[in-house]
């Protein structure tokens, strides 16, 4: 717009038809589902659910500068918009409903495993469902891409001329998400067991504040530091089979800090044998804490005679019981109750309480809020140690020995939701064991583990 203001301003189009296939079995869905007794497997090929061709996200952001004097800039900026979720993951599940797959035990052939390749008759064949058909997902036809708005606004201040510190604002809300509800329909309909209604219905909403330092402070050192206070809530995140409560998201974190620098040790030697030793050695560290995640405690697990619908039932909180136990007080309460042997104690020193709550009465769900008892927090530092061997020009050689969890602190991950299991309320596994996805060696919250590398670098 002008030397100190820019504008930027966008319009995106989402078109997200419902997952399909071009050859092979398509997912199922159900017709009539608004009444149980009557509804069917809807035929095969059905759409999922209509296509919706008016899915318009604008976006608009803007940076200004406040003060443009040299090592003392002052920016302002400020963004928002519209982003829609596709719906591809929840629609894909579909494929695991019938008349997709088909499995088969091949066992064992006079004391021995069956012998590879198959034979055509050993092989299971994908059919035509019949009833009772086993989990099936009911998309409405008029289902809706859910949608977030999200804005920002942030101060980003210079000080001198390598360094910055910005202070930012970033909120959004969620809305039209998909609610997922289980029922058990055999009962009503003998043509089903299990069906996942979902439907757009709930919101979501996030607010944090967010502080970052980076710069370079001297001659081959940089630094970054980074904190957020944040707060996430929705109405349920992950299961179907609890209630729909609003309250603390299941990755609400609240404080979360990080922080790294980089440093090239100064390399201006003049001996010839001091730079065969010295030349090219660097260090590299990043520390990183959060607090904790909440717990979602279960509760018994109970089936709706009327509608079908099956729900965990929470937990009633007890009061003036404490939620926590702590040290030795943790482990002595526990192995009363039997839930820990003599002489053992409490994981990371903490558990929840089971005594501080008590199973809902029949046909009610407990008061104790949503995701309001916490787990452990975590906190982790890595070092990495590197020398670089010039080979040519630019061509060079990098050697790195990192320490993943220098000071080997262990990191509590999953702590057991089921009441009245021994373990209940307890850490169960380590962080690294818990988040999934990867192998624990590469996940954070492990035990200390070194690695050794090298790499060309060009």
């Amino acid at each position: 717009m002008n030397s100190r203001f820019n504008l930027s301003i966008g319009l995106r189009w989402d078109v997200n038809p419902p997952p399909t296939v071009t050859r092979g079995p398509s997912p199922y869905t159900i017709e009539g589902a608004n009444n149980l007794s009557t509804m069917t497997l809807a035929p095969e090929g059905t759409p999922l659910w209509r296509t919706t061709w008016y899915n318009l996200a604008p976006r608009l952001g803007g940076a200004y500068l406040i003060r443009k004097t040299s090592g003392r800039e002052l920016v302002a900026r400020a963004g928002g918009g519209v982003f829609f979720d596709s719906g591809q993951q929840t629609g894909t599940l579909g494929f695991l409903g019938p008349g997709i797959s088909n499995s088969l035990n091949l066992g064992y052939t006079n004391g021995f495993p069956v012998s590879f390749p198959l034979t055509s008759a050993q092989l299971p064949s994908v059919t035509a469902p019949t009833p009772p058909y086993p989990t099936v997902l009911a998309y409405p036809s008029h289902l809706q891409s859910p949608y977030s708005l999200q804005w920002n606004a942030a101060l980003e201040q210079a000080l001198g001329k390598s360094q910055s510190f910005s202070a930012s604002y970033i909120g959004s809300h969620g809305a039209r998400l998909l609610e997922w509800n289980q029922i058990y329909a055999q009962p009503f309909n003998p043509n089903f067991t299990y069906v996942i209604f979902l439907q757009n219905a709930h919101t979501s909403d996030f607010n944090s504040l967010q502080l970052q330092y980076r710069g370079r402070l001297t001659n081959g050192l940089t630094a970054l530091a980074a904190y957020t206070l944040a707060h996430s809530i929705d109405y349920g995140s992950h299961d179907s089979a609890f209630p729909y409560f609003r309250g603390n998201s299941d990755f609400d974190v609240r404080h979360s800090f990080s922080s790294a620098f980089s440093f090239d040790v100064p390399s201006h030697f003049i001996h010839p044998v001091a730079r065969l030793f010295l030349h090219g050695w660097g260090l590299d560290d990043r520390f990183s804490a959060r607090t904790a995640f909440p717990i979602t405690l279960n509760g018994p697990l109970a089936v709706d005679p009327a509608t079908g619908q099956r729900t965990f039932r929470g937990l009633d909180l007890l009061p003036g019981i404490p939620i926590y136990l702590y040290g030795s007080n943790c482990a002595s309460i526990l192995q009363q109750l039997g839930d820990l042997q003599p002489g053992q104690e409490c994981p990371g020193g903490r558990a929840v309480n089971p005594n501080a709550f008590a199973n809902p009465a029949a046909d009610q769900f407990g008061n104790a809020p949503r995701n309001f008892v916490r787990g452990f927090g975590s906190w982790q530092m890595d070092v990495a140690v590197r020398r670089e061997f010039a080979i040519y020009e630019q061509l060079k050689l990098q050697f790195r020995a990192e320490a993943f969890n220098v000071f080997n602190h262990p990191n509590f991950g999953f702590v057991s939701p089921f009441f009245g299991s021994p373990t209940f309320g307890q850490a169960v596994s380590t962080l690294d064991q818990s988040l999934g996805t990867l192998s624990s060696i590469y996940q954070a919250g492990g035990a200390r583990s070194l690695q050794f590398a090298l790499k060309l670098v060009f």
